[in-house]
């Protein structure tokens, strides 16, 4: 089941025109359910003109501070996005999750580790997480941000990345680009692209004694950096990434017209959650577990449901599944038969998933 509480908004303020900030009052009673690792997200669930909403945000908060902070930018015509900036104030109340995801890794304070970070506009809130957790938890590592925005006034959390950099001095760089404002050095104007990217390793990165990287944003930038990282000789397995959205490339489109192809019509599938069971039959108006199991009645875990934000994550014990999409597992969990049900297609008469493994 489905395990959100009701918690209470403890401030929402401004940091840029179009970003709210919101912290949760989180009980003593519930603290525990709630602690979270650095990267990690919460789903939020309101209901907004009669539509009951979920969104998932990355923490922006670390661990260290005993907050719960999430960055909201506002999307045009974004239900969600729009509430929380137009209409949502102190004192409220919103249902949550406790937190989720695995956009980390792990505390090491006895090594001197190399960290480069990249972030596009919100793409910024579980960057910041990282950094001032690993800040403060590992004396002697380094970060590197890349940090791109439209403009000096769409920068968020600018004061307080420049506060991280004064309060670790000499341990944090960072290197602003822009899109709608010129800067001095031509390097700084525009996107990422693959010149700029081989100028930004040339003169900007230690690739030999780079430890680890994280890249949080649009897919096509994320692929971008990671693919020229990957060339300049950087491992795969030491770069992170966590989209934000996806636009779905032509090749993900191709890909998923074959996999429904194998649809397996009308399969029994059970849901294992909490240690109790719940079963249905798939329709033909459902391609995915996820919406088959929700319009059966069951009270499920999720939010996006785009394949990128591993709320719906489950493990498949019995039958076969394909998913569509898988921009939110690794190698090894798809190895170990972990799925995101919100993109699992049925291809077997009958399975069963385990949400609680």
């Amino acid at each position: 089941m489905a395990k959100f509480h009701n918690i209470k908004v403890q401030d929402v303020y401004k940091e840029t025109k179009d970003c709210s900030v919101i912290s949760f009052e989180i009980p003593e009673a519930l603290k525990s359910d709630f602690k979270y690792s650095h990267g990690q997200h919460l789903t939020l669930k309101a209901h907004v003109d009669g539509q009951e909403v979920r969104r998932s945000y990355s923490l922006c908060s670390s661990p260290v501070e005993d907050q719960w902070k999430v960055a909201v930018k506002k999307i045009n015509g974004g239900l969600f996005s729009s509430f929380v900036n137009e209409t949502l104030k102190k004192g409220d109340t919103l249902e949550i999750m406790p937190p989720n995801g695995v956009f980390n890794t792990p505390i090491e304070p006895e090594k001197a580790k190399n960290y480069i970070v990249f972030a596009a506009g919100s793409g910024i809130t579980p960057i910041l997480s990282i950094m001032k957790t690993h800040l403060a938890l590992e004396p002697n590592c380094t970060f590197r941000l890349f940090y791109l925005n439209r403009s000096v006034k769409s920068i968020i959390f600018k004061e307080e990345i420049e506060q991280l950099k004064n309060r670790y001095f000499g341990r944090l760089e960072i290197f602003h680009f822009l899109t709608k404002e010129l800067r001095s050095i031509e390097l700084f104007n525009g996107r990422f692209t693959k010149e700029k990217m081989e100028t930004i390793i040339k003169g900007l990165i230690d690739i030999g004694t780079t430890d680890e990287c994280f890249i949080c944003g649009p897919e096509q930038m994320i692929f971008l950096i990671r693919d020229e990282l990957t060339a300049a000789g950087l491992s795969k397995e030491k770069i992170h990434f966590e989209l934000f959205n996806t636009g779905t490339s032509e090749e993900d489109k191709a890909r998923v017209s074959r996999i429904l192809e194998k649809k397996v019509e009308g399969t029994d599938v059970t849901i294992i959650d909490g240690g109790k069971e719940f079963h249905f039959i798939m329709e033909d108006d459902y391609d995915n577990i996820l919406d088959g199991a929700l319009a059966a009645g069951a009270d499920l875990p999720f939010a996006c449901k785009g394949g990128v934000c591993s709320t719906c994550r489950c493990k498949v014990v019995e039958g076969t599944v394909e998913m569509k999409i898988n921009y939110a597992l690794d190698e090894n969990e798809v190895a170990k038969n972990y799925i995101l049900s919100c993109q699992a297609v049925p291809t077997s008469e009958k399975v069963v998933v385990d949400f609680g493994a």
